[in-house]
C-alpha cells in the first residue's frame, strides 16, 4: 500500500468515525420528534415502525388541560378542554431566560473589564470566590434560598428568577469576558483619553465594541445553562413563575409516563435556543478562535 492509498483509507476511516458519532448526537433528536408525532401505540411498537404518518395531537394536547392534556397533572377526566400552564410557563422560560443572560452578559462585561484594566486590591482572591460560587452543586444553597426568598417575597416570581440566574452565570460571564478584555490592545484606551474621552466614555465607545465576540459567545452559553436548569425552577417557585422543564419532568409522575408529551414538549423547548445560537453562530465561532487567531 502506498502513502496515497494510506492517506486514502486513513481519511475514509475518519469519515465514518465522524458518521458514527453524528449518528449518536443526533439519535435522541430522531426519537424525540418520532415519539412526539407517534400515537402512543405506534411509538411502543414492536418491531419499531420507521415509516409513519406524523400527527400532532401532541403538540396540541400540551396546551390543554384534561384526557392527558396538561403535562404530568392528569388528576380528572375533563369533557371539556380547558387551556394549560404550558403556554405561561413556556413563557417565563423565554422571558427569565433571556433578561437574565442580558444582565449576566452585560454585568459581566463591567467586571470583566474592572479586573483586567484596574488595580484591584486582592484581585486574585476576589475571582476565585466568584469562581467558587459555581463550585458548590445548586441543590446545596437551593433550601436556604427558598426560605430567603420567602422572607423577602420573591417566591414564585419571575424578578426572583430572574435575579438567581443572573448571579449563577454572572461568575462565569467575568471569567470568560476578563479574558476577552486581557487581549484587547490598551493603546486603544490610552488614544481615546488622550482625545478627551472619560474612562466611562471609553468603555461604552470602543472597548464594549471590540468585546462584541467574547458577549455573544458568553450570551449563548448562558442562556444554554439558563435555559435547562432544574433545581432553582423548581424549589423557588410554584404555578406563576414556573418555567417549561420542571413542568416537562412532572410528566413522569403517578399518573403515568406522557412519553409523547414529554418528547413534544422537549422538541418545543429546543426550537428557542437553537434558532438564538443559529442566529448568533458566526460570533461563537469567532469567539471560540479568538485567542487562536491573536496568537
Amino acid at each position: 500500500m502506498n502513502e496515497f492509498q494510506r492517506r486514502r483509507t486513513k481519511d475514509r476511516i475518519i469519515v465514518l468515525m465522524l458518521l458514527v458519532m453524528l449518528l449518536v448526537y443526533l439519535f435522541p433528536i430522531y426519537w424525540m420528534f418520532s415519539t412526539a408525532t407517534k400515537t402512543l401505540a405506534e411509538a411502543f411498537a414492536l418491531p419499531p415502525r420507521w415509516i409513519w404518518v406524523p400527527k400532532l395531537e401532541h403538540f396540541e394536547n400540551i396546551f390543554y388541560e384534561g384526557a392527558g392534556g396538561e403535562l404530568g397533572r392528569v388528576m380528572r377526566l375533563e369533557t371539556e378542554r380547558r387551556p394549560s400552564p404550558f403556554l405561561r410557563q413556556f413563557s417565563n422560560s423565554i422571558i427569565v431566560s433571556f433578561v437574565s443572560t442580558g444582565l449576566a452578559t452585560f454585568l459581566g462585561a463591567l467586571s470583566g473589564y474592572v479586573f483586567s484594566r484596574m488595580s484591584v486590591k486582592g484581585k486574585n482572591d476576589l475571582l476565585f470566590v466568584i469562581l467558587s460560587s459555581r463550585m458548590l452543586p445548586p441543590v446545596a444553597i437551593a433550601i436556604p434560598l427558598a426560605l430567603m426568598y420567602r422572607a423577602l417575597g420573591l417566591f414564585d416570581t419571575r424578578f426572583g428568577l430572574v435575579i438567581m440566574y443572573t448571579v449563577f452565570n454572572l461568575a462565569f460571564a467575568v471569567w470568560m469576558l476578563r479574558s476577552f478584555v486581557d487581549d484587547i490592545p490598551r493603546e486603544y484606551e490610552e488614544a481615546a483619553q488622550v482625545d478627551g474621552y472619560s474612562r466611562f466614555q471609553t468603555f461604552f465607545k470602543f472597548i464594549l465594541p471590540e468585546m462584541r465576540v467574547g458577549m455573544v459567545a458568553t450570551a449563548i452559553f448562558s442562556l444554554i445553562m439558563t435555559w435547562n436548569e432544574f433545581t432553582f425552577s423548581l424549589l423557588l417557585t410554584s404555578d406563576r413563575a414556573r418555567t417549561a422543564i420542571p413542568a416537562i419532568a412532572h410528566s413522569l409522575g403517578t399518573a403515568g409516563v406522557n412519553w409523547g408529551h414529554i418528547a413534544a414538549g422537549s422538541l418545543l423547548m429546543v426550537g428557542p435556543v437553537v434558532v438564538f445560537t443559529f442566529l448568533l453562530g458566526d460570533n461563537l465561532i469567532r469567539g471560540f478562535t479568538f485567542g487562536a487567531i491573536k496568537e
